[in-house]
């Protein structure tokens, strides 16, 4: 607007001079105009530069008081923020930010599943950043960490979460104007349960084996009465270390319940007939045993806005936490089978075959809506 009502001035004042002021005239569009409109687009660009600048200090410090001390990461380049700390197995573990050192249209927050790490959303965010979109990716309370006991077993684990997902969006506006939510299996179930409580605020949803179900005789159990305690004392002592550096060797008992708890309030908000309308991408396998796809179907059938469902043939026999990973993380990962004293279905994680479609899918759905 500024460059506007310069231009507008320039000629109204050229129409009432005569022929001695054209070069003067000429002078000031050719010269220090565009040097004034150089120097106004660097201001708002250092304006959005400053933005961004505060949003990654807000998310370092996040973490700082989640992990009580962080550092950066040494995998920092340009475009990738990424938050370690001495508690973390490794930097795969991280909490990042791809961005590109400005404030875009869109920006993206995504949340991993149970016993999982960031490590699992790595392409999917890459996916989304190539697309010109600022994305964060979350670290869950509990997660990463090289010794989980005690948040495993901590009352407040769920509410842990919540928090984090409410902490995470506040820092969005930094980053980015229009607000997606996306996760994988638990963090699904998370960005669900916000958008339902938040109703306009979040414009989509992408959800990759999307824990909006569990298996019926999980459901049942978590019903009964003192049924975290049991799962609690079953647990024991939790082991974070194990085959694989991104992942927990195994799921806590008392935390699977804790997310059981999520997926009845998603379902309780649901019947309240909390609004949803928003644009829902959805990438499942139909071999998925750990979340039925049953759960997603309900919540796209509930949503009066666009929903783009990507499904996993059968046939591919992709396990519900590889929908997510492709041949490059498996190596990444070099899963220490040694390590597996029981070799059962999914046990072994394996790249999804259709992840490059899956990716392409959720590239469309994002430039549609």
């Amino acid at each position: 607007m500024l460059s506007v009502a310069i231009i507008g001035a320039a000629r109204y004042d050229k129409a009432k001079t005569n022929c001695s002021d054209v070069y003067p005239m000429r002078l000031i569009h050719s010269v220090f105009l565009p040097f004034l409109i150089a120097a106004v687009s660097v201001s708002f660009a250092s304006h959005a530069d400053a933005s961004l600048d505060t949003g990654l200090t807000y998310f370092d410090q996040l973490y700082q008081t989640e992990l009580g001390g962080v550092v950066s990461c040494q995998s920092q380049t340009e475009s990738r923020h990424a938050t370690c700390s001495s508690q973390l197995k490794n930097e795969g573990n991280a909490p990042f930010v791809l961005h590109h050192t400005h404030k875009t249209e869109k920006v993206f927050v995504l949340f991993h599943g149970l016993s999982d790490s960031p490590f699992f959303l790595t392409t999917v965010a890459q996916a989304i950043h190539k697309q010109g979109h600022n994305v964060l990716v979350a670290l869950l309370p509990g997660h990463g960490k090289k010794d989980a006991d005690q948040d495993m077993q901590d009352p407040e684990l769920a509410a842990r979460w919540r928090s984090n997902v409410q902490e995470m969006i506040a820092l969005a506006p930094e980053f980015g104007e229009q607000l997606y939510l996306g996760g994988f299996s638990t963090g699904g179930a998370l960005s669900a349960e916000y958008i339902l409580e938040h109703p306009g605020e979040v414009k989509g949803l992408l959800l990759f084996s999307g824990a909006l179900a569990v298996d019926s005789s999980v459901e049942t159990m978590a019903s009964i009465w003192g049924i975290k305690w049991l799962a609690k004392t079953l647990d024991g002592d939790y082991q974070s270390m194990g085959p694989n550096p991104f992942k927990y060797p195994s799921v806590a008992r008392y935390s699977a319940f804790q997310l059981t708890d999520v997926i009845f309030s998603v379902r309780d908000l649901i019947k309240q007939q909390k609004p949803l309308d928003i644009a829902i991408f959805a990438a499942h396998s139909e071999a998925d045993n750990t979340t039925p796809i049953s759960g997603v179907k309900d919540l796209m059938a509930y949503n009066k806005g666009q929903n783009t469902l990507f499904l996993v043939d059968k046939k591919f026999d992709v396990c519900h936490a590889d929908v997510v990973v492709n041949e490059a993380q498996i190596k990444q990962m070099n899963f220490d089978e040694s390590q597996v004293t029981e070799i059962l279905p999914c046990s072994i994680p394996s790249a999804n075959p259709q992840h490059a479609e899956m990716l392409e899918a959720m590239s469309e759905f994002i430039r549609q809506y």
